[in-house]
């Protein structure tokens, strides 16, 4: 087993990391950063994003563990006073393991260039001027068109993040989809849209053709692009279940729906 410690830059985090390489020198763990089994995460579900997006290439061979060392972090299972059952783990597990889908996100440009990511959590666009306007397809058919402030297509884990700040439903990770939320849509007499959040199953393909615009603003998890439609014009973004899937360490993994009780109901 090769392990890598990826970590917040708080005196707290870099205090846990210095633990957490003393345990793995003791209990003779490899430590690789380039060629990790598992990525230990120190910090906040932030972190464990940014670490994410550093090993997007690796997905398929690495697990992931979240150490949270500020607030409770939804995507973080260990606490701080945790680090010496976290090395005994480590030192005892069987390589289980627990999976989440991902969203893949494909932009393309009006010179022909072509912008490919993975969100563990959302994909945004927006318009920070004016109106938003843009056709949305399902499976290469017209929709709706969509006046607004913009759209926050999002994983079943991320439904958590900012989906459900705009008003979109929490998805079980179980159900392999994703997820579209309009933020602040224009409905009247004159424009129309679903107005409700909508789910969409794994077989599926969202497609966004834009308007000619002042200004967007893409968004990919903790990524972002500010894009002058004059200059370098965004022409449509496709969405899908990605191919690859985000696994965690089964050691002690929180069950989802008791995430989301702790996260945003607390103790009754």
């Amino acid at each position: 087993m090769k392990v890598a410690v990826y970590t917040y830059s708080s005196p707290e985090s870099l205090r846990i990391r210095k633990l957490i390489m003393q345990g793995l020198t003791e209990y003779k763990i490899e430590y690789d950063e380039n060629r990790p089994d598992i990525v230990i995460t120190i910090g906040g579900d932030g972190t464990l994003l940014s670490a994410f997006n550093k090993y997007e290439s690796q997905l398929s061979t690495i697990r992931f563990i979240g150490i949270h060392t500020g607030h409770l972090g939804f995507y973080t299972d260990w606490r701080n006073f945790e680090v010496d059952d976290l090395i005994r783990s480590l030192k005892d597990g069987a390589g289980q393991s627990v999976s989440y889908p991902l969203l893949d996100m494909t932009a393309k440009f009006s010179d022909g260039q072509i912008l490919h990511k993975i969100a563990l959590n959302e994909s945004t666009v927006k318009n920070v001027t004016k109106t938003m306007v843009g056709d949305v397809y399902v499976n290469h058919e017209l929709f709706e068109r969509f006046r607004g402030d913009g759209l926050c297509i999002s994983t079943p884990t991320g439904s958590t993040a900012y989906n459900k700040a705009v008003g979109g439903a929490i998805l079980d990770p179980h159900i392999i989809g994703f997820q579209l939320a309009e933020m602040a849509s224009l409905n009247n007499r004159v424009f129309r849209t679903l107005g409700s959040p909508t789910i969409f199953g794994s077989d599926n393909i969202l497609t966004l053709r834009l308007r000619e615009e002042s200004s967007i603003v893409l968004t990919c998890d903790r990524q972002q692009w500010v894009l002058d439609q004059k200059k370098h014009h965004l022409v449509e973004l496709t969405y899908q279940v990605s191919d690859k899937k985000i696994r965690f360490a089964k050691y002690r993994h929180t069950n989802f729906w008791q995430r989301v009780r702790d996260s945003f109901i607390g103790g009754m």
